[in-house]
């Protein structure tokens, strides 16, 4: 499979490489500094623009699938709207139908119509990126295209790859004590097992431990 990685120097980006890289893909890398990706048979790294519609639509076209793991400025939460905006227009010029965006865990639910950033414990630290990835949930649901909403749980960090953990759909996935938890590697074998076997199209979906 063509698949077109944005993001793909990050935190979660780069284990989604890995795991494509591991799994025989042919992966477009697309990072600010294409520098940071690590050499490896089957990728092809390259400088991109994912605000740039145009630019988005030359990069993907051709590919299989488009998996998003960008992870905007600090200061400006709320690019990650723009970003869905432009890879949905740029998709679309491309004739590109599958989409998966790494979403936030902010928009899971916690109880019956409660979400987990609308729970008064939730850090005030990280208010406007959760609030902003939720944002991009009605963007999506307008499109056309094959998306997927993938959600992790809501604490996502560099670990192990164990491949065992849970599935889940709009409901938070957490273990006996409460906790929900998976590591950046789980996350993407999670993500690349729904890019081969689609079972989330337009839909969100989480994992979690």
């Amino acid at each position: 499979m063509k698949v077109v990685v944005f993001g793909a120097s990050g935190m979660i980006g780069s284990r989604i490489l890995d795991e494509l890289v591991r799994r025989g893909h042919a992966v477009t890398a697309v990072a600010r500094n294409p520098d940071k990706i690590r050499p490896a048979t089957g990728v092809t790294a390259v400088q991109g623009d994912v605000t740039n519609p145009a630019g988005v639509a030359a990069l993907v076209k051709g590919a299989d699938a488009v998996v998003s793991a960008y992870s905007p400025p600090r200061a400006d939460p709320g690019m990650v709207v723009g970003v869905a905006r432009s890879l949905l227009t740029g998709l679309r010029q491309a004739g590109v139908r599958r989409l998966i965006l790494v979403g936030g865990a902010g928009s899971l639910e916690v109880a019956p119509g409660v979400q987990l950033v609308d729970t008064p414990s939730f850090p005030p630290a990280w208010m406007g990126i959760a609030q902003a990835h939720r944002d991009v949930l009605p963007v999506l649901k307008e499109a056309d295209l094959d998306w997927t909403y993938f959600s992790p749980a809501a604490l996502i960090e560099p670990g192990h790859r164990t491949g065992t953990f849970r599935l889940g759909g709009t409901r938070l996935v957490a273990n006996d004590h409460g906790e929900s938890r998976i590591s950046a590697e789980d996350y993407a074998i999670a993500l690349v097992d729904e890019l081969e076997h689609p079972h989330h199209l337009r839909q969100q979906f989480t994992a979690a431990y």
